[in-house]
């Protein structure tokens, strides 16, 4: 999924992969591989096409997997 461009505050609310993986606590090859099988989704930077992660759903499973 791309990311709208004329919403700058949208990319805000992502963050990279680099950055997921140290929130979560696992490497970044791990959040490829959750992504590749479909356990977490990625966004798409419209420009560079690098992954990017919603703030608010890495929130969610956080909680879930600390609950």
């Amino acid at each position: 999924m791309l990311i709208k461009v004329s919403n700058l505050k949208t990319f805000r609310e992502f963050i990279t992969v680099k950055q997921a993986a140290e929130l979560l606590g696992v490497s970044a090859l791990t959040l490829r591989r959750w992504d590749r099988n479909g356990k977490l989704v990625s966004r798409r930077h419209p420009m560079n096409r690098y992954r990017l992660y919603d703030r608010r759903e890495l929130s969610h499973l956080l909680r879930k997997i600390n609950d």
